[in-house]
């Protein structure tokens, strides 16, 4: 009897472990037809950039801000009213590196130019509803497009304001 049973479990054994054999034909045809479908991709790419060009549609020129732009020594500055949320107060000339819907995204920055060394304020646009944020601010026009000429490393769509009451 104790044989018998000796005999059964080595067979056992034997089946589970021939069982579980991998199916390396199963492998190397999904392996090949992954390669032909990257294959036929590449190629048909290939073809594409041959045969045509693709056309492209113009592109449209929408004007999304309607602010006065007065440009005095070839520098244009954007003419807006706007009033102060958080900061000490603005000059005349102010460099605007930023401008948002929400108050949240412009704290962000904020907060960010703040760790980097600016006094930076966030001030809002009634009309636009729109808060800008303020890297620096100045009674001199020239010494704020020498802070813009700088913040463009950085931030390559600062503008001027010259704010209004």
């Amino acid at each position: 009897m104790k044989k018998y049973m000796v005999v059964c479990a080595g067979l056992c054994l034997a089946m589970s472990l021939t069982g579980c054999k991998s199916k390396d034909s199963a492998y190397k045809q999904a392996y090949e037809k992954a390669k032909a479908a990257e294959a036929a991709q590449n190629g048909a790419i290939e073809n594409a950039q041959t045969t045509e060009t693709p056309v492209v549609t113009p592109v449209k020129t929408v004007t999304y801000d309607n602010a006065r732009v007065v440009s005095v020594d070839k520098e244009n500055v954007k003419e807006e009213r706007v009033s102060l949320v958080n900061g000490t107060g603005l000059h005349a000339y102010s460099v605007v590196v930023g401008a948002f819907q929400l108050i949240t995204h412009a704290e962000n920055l904020q907060q960010r130019l703040k760790n980097a060394g600016y006094s930076a304020q966030i001030v809002k646009n009634e009309e636009r509803n729109m808060y800008r944020v303020v890297a620096s601010t100045f009674d001199d026009k020239a010494a704020a497009v020498q802070s813009r000429d700088q913040l463009r490393s950085s931030y390559p769509d600062a503008w001027l304001l010259y704010s209004t009451k």
